[in-house]
């Protein structure tokens, strides 16, 4: 099979080709593994975290790739709840044990023993990968294979990062950072809670246009204040500056969630310009987002399908997988990028 490997860390300002491709053998399924066949997988910024080593492989060579869409071709003996050619989806979570504290309350994001998908184990930039039949799940039909694949990690973590902001109907909320997660967080706002209004801070005009035109109420740069204070503010960016930045434009007792699994830049210059008076009084709160449970991506599946919610995406050859994450590196993003086999 064609493969797109990471050998090694990377410093993607000196190689722009961080990716070989390669002919590998299919993998070899076990028991409570399934064998897909990759016709989409989305391309993530946590991809880059991987490559730059932010958040590093455990091991090399691996292959990245973590919004995976495909279909089963081989399924392990006493498999049931799959059969051959069913259309699945693999998300950042790979598995978790099922037998500690979190995961019996359903936090399998939290658990000790969590893997992540490309990361831990070979992922979806790839024409085959293998996947636990405890971590897929089936696919609307309202999506095709490329429309599907950022629902898996930008739709599944916009959707739980909504969820801990515990935003309700009538309120402000802000965005930060206007890529594959937050354009699908503002469509899913416009269906479940119509009455909230969005803000959205952004450093490229073209992302403040596109907020515009799904329905953003104000749109400014990521250091702007705006004409009111959020009582939550999703921070989808990877740098530190606009967690100070959204801080300022959160009201009392706001919530400021960030939904990244790494930051790419620790810059003292930004953390030495937060005032516990200016940016934390008052009951402001900081939450972080880690990883997904199985229930945000299988909820959000179900939910966008009922809201018609159609991601915008950039289709790319699985052999140019390296341009693609350079255009999320260089911020030339419109929604998601998506590789196709």
């Amino acid at each position: 099979m064609k493969a797109m490997q990471l050998n090694r860390i990377v410093d993607l300002s000196e190689n722009h080709k961080p990716l070989t491709s390669v002919q590998l053998p299919e993998p070899k399924i076990i028991d409570g593994e399934v064998l897909i066949k990759v016709t989409a997988c989305g391309v993530c910024h946590t991809e880059l975290d991987e490559i730059e080593g932010r958040t590093p492989p455990p091991s090399f060579p691996v292959i990245p790739g973590h919004q995976v869409v495909g279909y089963i071709v081989g399924t392990a003996p006493g498999e049931s709840a799959y059969k051959i050619n069913d259309r699945v989806g693999v998300g950042w979570i790979y598995s978790a044990c099922g037998k500690c504290a979190y995961c019996l309350q359903g936090l399998e994001n939290l658990c000790p023993e969590f893997k992540a998908t490309g990361r831990d184990e070979n992922g979806g930039y790839a024409e085959y990968m293998k996947a636990d039949a405890k971590f897929i799940y089936r696919i609307p039909d309202f999506y095709s294979d490329a429309e599907a694949s950022p629902l898996f990690c930008a739709g599944a973590i916009g959707y739980r990062s909504l969820h801990l902001s515990q935003l309700k109907n009538g309120q402000f909320l802000g965005l930060t950072g206007f890529g594959a997660s937050a354009h699908l967080v503002l469509k899913l706002v416009r269906f479940s809670l119509p009455e909230v209004n969005v803000f959205v801070f952004a450093r490229s005009e073209n992302e403040r246009s596109f907020a515009r035109e799904l329905g953003a109420v104000w749109t400014g740069d990521i250091g702007e204040k705006a004409p009111e204070q959020m009582h939550a503010i999703i921070d989808t960016t990877p740098v530190w500056k606009p967690v100070v930045d959204s801080l300022k434009n959160l009201r009392p007792n706001g919530r400021l969630v960030i939904n990244a699994i790494r930051k790419e830049d620790y810059d003292k210059d930004y953390l030495q310009q937060l005032s516990y008076h200016e940016h934390l009084w008052m009951e402001k709160e900081i939450k972080s987002v880690a990883n997904v449970t199985k229930d945000d991506i299988s909820e959000f599946l179900k939910l966008a399908a009922e809201a018609g919610i159609r991601p915008e995406i950039s289709k790319f050859p699985l052999g140019e997988a390296n341009t693609a994450l350079m255009e999320v590196r260089n911020s030339k993003i419109r929604g998601a990028k998506v590789l196709v086999m």
